[in-house]
C-alpha cells in the first residue's frame, strides 16, 4: 500500500528540503517513503527490495537517519496537530499494550555506545515464548494512534502508563501544547489507585473497571474499605478503538513480528504506520 496523493499532499510539506545545504540533493521523498512502507508492510528483509524503489542501502539509511534525528517523530506529531486544529481528534483517548514476538534476527545488537534514546536492552525481554517486545500506546476515539512506548515484552501495564501519558503532546497554533485528555479509558490492568490517583490530579476522568478480586477484598473489608470508584459502563464500551488500531497497525507485517535490532528503528516503522493512518482522515 503506498501514499495516495492526498496523503502524500498533507505528508509533502512536512518533509526536510531535499536540496540541502550540503550534499547532494537527496532522492524523491515519497519514492522512499513508499519503500520504507513496502518493507514494513510485507516484513520482507531489506534486501528483497524491488528494483523500482532502488537502493535498499540508501532506504534505510533515510529511515535510520530520520528516526534519529526526529523527522520521523515531527511528521507525526504536525499531522495530529494538524487534526486536533480542525477539531477532528477526539481527546477521549483509550490506553493498552500488545506483546510483539521477534524474530531471531531482532537479537544480536551491540549492548555498548548505543544511540541516544535506544534502551539499553533494545526493548527486547526474554521469556518462555523467546524475545518479545511490548508496544504501549495511546489512542483517540477515531483508532488514530497518539503516541508509542517501547518496553521489553515481560514488562507489565500499570508501570509505563505514567510514560504513555507523559508522550501525549499536541502543539496548537497559540499558547501550550495539549497534553491532557478529557478522558482516558484502560482494562483491569491499569486500575491501580496510583494510576487512578495520577489521573484525579490532572483532572482526567478515569474509565477503569476494577478487578473482581479487588471488590471482594472492599467487601471484606466493610465499610473501612472505602468508596469503590465510579465505572460507567456505557463509555467502557468505546474503548475498543485502542484495540482496532493496534489490528491496523498490525496488518503490517514488519510490525506485528519484529525484525529490526534496535528499537529506534523499529519504534521507527511504527510512526511511519501511524503516519499512514492519520494523513488517511
Amino acid at each position: 500500500m503506498a501514499l495516495s496523493d492526498a496523503q502524500w499532499a498533507r505528508i509533502e510539506p512536512l518533509l526536510p528540503v531535499r536540496a540541502p545545504q550540503r550534499g547532494g540533493r537527496w532522492r524523491d521523498h515519497r519514492l522512499v517513503i513508499d519503500a520504507i512502507a513496502w518493507k514494513f508492510q510485507t516484513g520482507a528483509p531489506w534486501m528483497c527490495l524491488p528494483a523500482e524503489f532502488g537502493s535498499w542501502k540508501s532506504t534505510y539509511t533515510r529511515l535510520r537517519r530520520w528516526a534519529i534525528d526526529g523527522t520521523w517523530d515531527r511528521v507525526f506529531t504536525a499531522l495530529l496537530a494538524r487534526a486536533d486544529a480542525d477539531e477532528d481528534l477526539d481527546w477521549v483517548v483509550s490506553v493498552d499494550s500488545t506483546i510483539v514476538r521477534a524474530h531471531q534476527h531482532a537479537a544480536g545488537a551491540r549492548k555498548k555506545g548505543v544511540l541516544a534514546g535506544e534502551p539499553t536492552d533494545h526493548a527486547l525481554g526474554r521469556s518462555r515464548g523467546g524475545l518479545s517486545t511490548k508496544i504501549h500506546l495511546a489512542a483517540d476515539g477515531s483508532c488514530r494512534p497518539l503516541c508509542f512506548v517501547l518496553t521489553a515484552g515481560q514488562a507489565n501495564d500499570a508501570p509505563a502508563f505514567e510514560t504513555v501519558m507523559a508522550a501525549i503532546r499536541v502543539p496548537r497554533p497559540t499558547g501550550r501544547p495539549r497534553v491532557r485528555p478529557t478522558v482516558v479509558m484502560a482494562d483491569k490492568a491499569y486500575s491501580s489507585r496510583a494510576i487512578r490517583r495520577h489521573l484525579r490530579r490532572r483532572g482526567i476522568r478515569a474509565v477503569i473497571p476494577q478487578p473482581s478480586d479487588q471488590i471482594a477484598h472492599r467487601k471484606r473489608r466493610g465499610r473501612s474499605g472505602g468508596r469503590p470508584p465510579d465505572f460507567d459502563r456505557d463509555a467502557y464500551k468505546h474503548r475498543n478503538t485502542v484495540e482496532r488500531c493496534i489490528n491496523r497497525l498490525k496488518q503490517w507485517r514488519g510490525l506485528a513480528t519484529r525484525h529490526d535490532k534496535t528499537a529506534t528503528i523499529y519504534r521507527a516503522g511504527l510512526l511511519i504506520a501511524g503516519i499512514f493512518l492519520c494523513s488517511a482522515h
